[in-house]
């Protein structure tokens, strides 16, 4: 990573996590994200939730999303 990296805010970081996940970003926007990741703890938590969402996604289960899961999704998605 270069010395050059500007540090983006929260909302640029949490706006491409998906992307960042699918490593569908360019490199250098990569790069900003992860510097980002590297000091912001709010941050580090959201890519561990969107981790577990789509881990609970893909597994296919029909168990229900434990209720504190759910309502931090009900609080993403009324944000948007």
């Amino acid at each position: 990573m270069g010395e050059t990296t500007a540090a983006i805010p929260c909302s640029e970081a949490v706006r491409q996590l998906w992307d960042y996940l699918d490593r569908a970003i360019a490199p250098e926007d990569r790069e900003k994200v992860e510097h980002h990741l590297s000091f912001c703890r709010r941050c580090c938590g959201e890519l561990e939730f969107a981790k577990e969402i789509r881990r609970f996604l893909s597994s296919g289960s029909s168990e229900e999303i434990p209720a504190d899961v759910k309502a931090r999704l009900e609080r993403f998605v009324e944000e948007l």
